[in-house]
C-alpha cells in the first residue's frame, strides 16, 4: 500500500503567527526603542536604581565581591550558558555536514535559527561595547569613579576615555535564549511567546545582578534585551518560508497527496 507524506505552506488566509505578527512585533520594537531612549536620556532612573545598591559610607557596591554575584552568576552561570551555545553550534554544524536522521526540515530550521542567535547576539552586543564611550556605574564619579555620567545621546567630550560599558554584555550570555520561541512556531504562538519571555527574563535577571554589582545601568540591560528581540524578529523574517513548512496531517489520500512512495 502506498504511503503519503509531504509538506505544505499555509495560504495567506491561514498563515500562522510567524508572518502575521511580524509587522506588529516591529512596531512594538520601535515603540520600545523610543521608550528606552526616553528613560535613559530624560530620567534619572539609571542613577536612582544604582543608588540602591551603592554603599555611600564605604563608597563601594557591596554586591560586587559576593560569591553569588561574582563567582556563581558571573562565573559558573555565564560559562555554562557559553558552553550551551557552543554545543548548539556544534550540533547544528554536524547536522549541516551530515544531516541527523529523524529530524524534520522544520526542526532543522529551528535549530539553525537558535544556533545563529547563540553566536550573533553576544557578538553584536560585545562589538557595540568595544565602540561605546559610556562608563559603568563604578567608573562614574557619583559612585567613587573618575568619569562623568554619560547618557546615550550625550555629546562625547574631546579627549574622553571610552568606558566600553554599553550595552550589557553579561546579560547577552542568556538573552539569546529568547530564540527558543521558534520551537513553538508556527503551531503554538502563545507557547512561543512564553518561551520568549522566559529567555528574555533569564537575560534580564543576569543583567540585574550586574546592576547590583555596579557594573551596568538598567538601560544597558534593556538595550541588550531590545537587540536580542530585534535579532529574533530578523531571523524569523529571514527563515519565514522554512518555518511555515509543516508536515501534512493524514487526510483524504486521493484528494491531497503530496509525494507518493510505493
Amino acid at each position: 500500500m502506498p504511503s503519503f507524506t509531504g509538506h505544505y505552506i499555509s495560504s495567506p488566509s491561514e498563515r500562522p503567527a510567524t508572518t502575521a505578527l511580524l509587522a506588529p512585533a516591529a512596531a512594538i520594537l520601535l515603540c520600545s526603542a523610543v521608550l528606552i531612549t526616553v528613560i535613559g536620556q530624560y530620567t534619572d532612573l539609571d542613577l536612582v536604581l544604582a543608588d540602591l545598591y551603592f554603599d555611600q559610607e564605604k563608597r563601594v557596591f557591596p554586591w560586587n565581591t559576593t560569591w553569588f554575584a561574582k563567582d556563581f552568576m558571573h562565573g559558573w552561570v555565564k560559562n555554562t550558558l557559553r558552553w550551551l551555545g557552543f554545543l548548539i553550534l556544534a550540533a547544528t554544524l554536524l547536522d549541516f555536514l551530515r544531516p541527523l536522521k529523524g529530524m524534520s526540515s522544520l526542526h532543522r530550521t529551528q535549530l539553525r535559527v537558535l544556533a545563529i542567535a547563540s553566536f550573533a547576539e553576544p557578538f553584536i552586543v560585545n562589538s557595540l561595547k568595544e565602540r561605546s564611550s559610556m562608563h559603568c556605574p563604578w567608573d562614574v564619579d557619583r559612585f567613587g569613579g573618575s568619569h562623568s555620567f554619560l547618557r546615550l545621546l550625550d555629546w562625547v567630550p574631546d579627549g574622553w576615555d571610552p568606558g566600553h560599558c554599553f550595552p550589557a554584555g553579561h546579560a547577552s550570555t542568556a538573552m539569546w535564549l529568547c530564540t527558543l520561541a521558534v520551537f513553538w512556531l508556527p503551531h503554538s504562538p502563545r507557547k512561543a511567546f512564553y518561551a520568549f519571555l522566559g529567555g528574555s527574563g533569564a537575560g534580564l535577571f543576569l543583567g540585574w545582578i550586574q546592576q547590583m554589582r555596579g557594573q551596568h545601568f538598567l538601560t544597558h540591560t534593556l538595550w541588550t534585551s531590545w537587540i536580542s528581540a530585534t535579532l529574533l524578529l530578523i531571523l524569523i523574517a529571514m527563515f519565514s518560508r522554512q518555518l511555515l513548512v509543516q508536515i501534512k496531517p493524514p487526510v483524504d489520500q486521493e484528494l491531497q497527496p503530496a509525494v507518493c512512495n510505493p
